[in-house]
């Protein structure tokens, strides 16, 4: 990753969170770090001037707030602010052509207790042309940077060594070589179409063995290719026997950050999410890298 990292904010505690996630993440990779402003929704078809000098200040100056002190805690990131005069969800997807990362709160200013991901956060993550992190309010102490009693942090990516998607595995390898973490690749797998049929009554614990021995292989060949690329990073793997959302849940109670792809449609403007990753948005307490793929 190259590019630099993009924050959205709005001056809510989301927001100051998913930017001190974002300042930490441009510090890690050497990227500077854009926060970016964009006015809120108003009523009505036409803002009167006053109002809209009024929000153009109110937003400045919650920038160079917001600049001072990542600057303060992140001395060697280049922090710069940015405002746009548009609503926030059109102008952060036109801010993103130009990011290696946007990195959002679950909720800002609009939200209300209860709600687990805002519209602005929902709307990033199905259309945004770069990776897109999903910071909690309380991401928890592991997403903060600390260790896990006697190791390093951890990191989960969802991954079907059927259907490998080479971005999101590039970019948590590359976000746990960054980090010094461990990597933890799971795989949810079912029963081949074979197990379900009027002859079968049961599956016995040798055809179980034997389905499950075959789904460890194939991700572990799937995963050679980046085992080399990233020879410092320690990968453990996980085949789980349970539905995708279920399992990758299950790994994440305790991660620093977990991944998963989003599969891109040309023919859909506004892209969309898929059910498992729709789940783990509104489900995670940990941040979500949801990463965008052609495949």
């Amino acid at each position: 990753m190259s590019h630099p990292v993009l924050a959205g904010v709005d001056g809510s505690e989301h927001s100051a969170t998913a930017a001190d996630w974002a300042a930490r993440e441009a510090a890690l990779r050497g990227l500077p770090l854009r926060l970016f402003h964009a006015f809120p929704s108003l009523p009505g078809t036409v803002v009167p001037r006053p109002a809209l000098d009024r929000l153009r200040d109110v937003g400045a100056r919650m920038l160079e707030r917001m600049v001072t002190g990542l600057v303060d805690r992140y001395p060697d990131v280049e922090v710069r602010g940015e405002q746009a005069d548009d609503a926030p969800a059109p102008a952060l997807l036109a801010a993103a052509r130009t990011a290696g990362l946007l990195v959002v709160g679950t909720r800002g200013t609009g939200g209300f207790d209860g709600l687990a991901v805002g519209s602005v956060a929902l709307r990033m993550a199905a259309a945004a042309p770069c990776p897109v992190v999903l910071v909690p309010r309380r991401p928890g102490a592991f997403a903060e940077g600390t260790r896990a009693e006697g190791g390093a942090a951890r990191l989960v990516v969802g991954f079907d060594a059927h259907r490998p998607v080479g971005e999101a595995a590039d970019f948590a390898f590359s976000a746990a070589e960054a980090r010094g973490a461990r990597l933890r690749v799971v795989q949810a797998w079912a029963f081949p179409a074979e197990a379900v049929s009027p002859m079968t009554l049961v599956v016995t614990e040798g055809d179980r063995a034997t389905w499950e021995d075959q789904e460890v292989l194939r991700l572990s060949d799937a995963l050679r290719g980046w085992r080399e690329k990233y020879p410092r990073v320690t990968v453990r793997t996980d085949v789980m026997l349970l539905q995708p959302a279920e399992a990758l849940l299950n790994a994440s109670r305790e991660a620093a950050l977990l991944v998963v792809g989003r599969r891109t449609d040309p023919r859909a403007a506004e892209g969309r999410l898929g059910p498992v990753a729709h789940a783990v948005l509104h489900h995670a307490r940990c941040p979500v890298a949801v990463v965008p793929h052609g495949g």
